[in-house]
């Protein structure tokens, strides 16, 4: 037995913005805008400002998302929440700003929430997690919670045309590692397999043409839904090894979680494959192998390692982050992916040592 957990509503399609205003206008009456600036200066917060108001929906701006969220952001949001009198939280953005939406809302006896994700990856607009460092620690904690899945979801590809190669191949393999994740997921149902593949078979078509050229409507188009069901099968089948491995990397050396995801993502993956060989293998042969399930599970990390090469997925050491410091901290890294659950979804047990190990693979010429 298993249940499907979805947001409330979902609106998709050039200009859904203003197609959403009478349905973002029954969420309350002052929102709470949770977005960053670079989001801000592109006009897209001004698309969403301009719909409300024809909508007769008041709203207050935050715009100090830097980065991936932490404490003190959430707080700071918080606190504006409160002396504003806002009755609803709108985040939109990439996946910082929807986890900061979802973490404000949950702090204020959870107020409803619409996101409008501005990149397609982190699949946030669909699900019941976000994440939060605690600043004390440097620890980048996953919070789970079916309050905070959205009454709203709106997805409009046209907000990503601007987004920069480097942001599109980090949030499409984000996508990428929610589809593949939940596929070989021990939580795994038939109706996340469906989404799964259907993401996996559009992210290897379209990532590259998206990465090459922004401006492609229908890559973007793409990539927003393979984002979306990406989201829905996390939400269903939650993440594994990859995941729980890439926050702690985000957390202490600011890598965007993404780009950490794809550093992580083949060895993660190879590690596990000999745990789920025939769920591999469906992966491959519906990227078009044929053969033993073997040979279709190689295929697919063939397939994975030219997609990187493609879309420029930086290593460690090309992204600048000092190896010493790297093996200094891996042993909290570990025991931080451990305690985040995510390696324990991995349909094959994985150890501190197994952590370990990976983690120095990273650093493998």
């Amino acid at each position: 037995m298993y249940q499907i957990l979805m947001p409330g509503r979902t609106i998709v399609g050039e200009n859904a913005i203003s197609m959403a205003k009478e349905q973002i206008s029954q969420l309350g009456s002052h929102a709470l805008i949770i977005s960053g600036k670079i989001v801000e200066k592109s006009g897209i917060v001004k698309k969403l400002t301009d719909s409300l108001e024809e909508a007769g929906v008041s709203y207050t701006v935050f715009t100090d998302i830097k980065g991936e969220p932490d404490d003190l952001m959430v707080a700071a949001a918080k606190k504006v929440y409160d002396t504003e009198g806002c009755d609803m939280v709108i985040g939109i953005g990439g996946g910082s700003p929807q986890d900061s939406a979802k973490a404000v809302s949950a702090a204020s006896g959870y107020a409803p929430i619409a996101l409008i994700p501005t990149t397609a990856g982190s699949g946030s607009e669909a699900t019941k997690f976000y994440c939060v460092t605690e600043s004390a620690t440097d620890t980048k904690k996953l919070i789970t919670d079916e309050k905070v899945i959205p009454k709203l979801a709106v997805i409009d590809p046209t907000l990503s045309v601007t987004a920069p190669k480097s942001i599109t191949a980090a949030t499409g393999m984000d996508a990428l590692t929610h589809a593949v994740e939940a596929y070989t997921s021990r939580k795994a149902t038939p109706y996340t397999d469906i989404f799964a593949i259907s993401a996996i078979k559009r992210v290897f078509t379209y990532l590259p043409a998206a990465y090459e050229n922004g401006e492609d409507l229908e890559a973007r188009t793409q990539m927003a839904l393979a984002a979306y069901e990406a989201g829905v099968c996390i939400n269903n089948a939650s993440v594994t090894l990859v995941h729980g491995m890439s926050r702690p990397i985000g957390a202490l050396f600011h890598v965007p979680h993404g780009i950490s995801n794809a550093m992580l993502i083949s060895k993660c993956l190879a590690f596990a494959k000999d745990g789920c060989l025939s769920r591999f293998a469906a992966i491959g042969r519906a990227l078009g192998a044929a053969g033993s399930d073997k040979e279709c599970a190689d295929a697919f990390f063939i397939y994975l390692e030219d997609l990187c090469k493609t879309i420029e997925i930086p290593t460690l050491e090309a992204y600048g982050i000092d190896k010493e410091a790297f093996f200094e901290k891996m042993d909290k890294m570990a025991d931080d992916a451990l305690a985040s659950g995510s390696p324990g979804n991995t349909i094959k047990e994985v150890t501190k040592e197994d952590i370990l190990q990976i983690y120095k693979k990273l650093w493998e010429a």
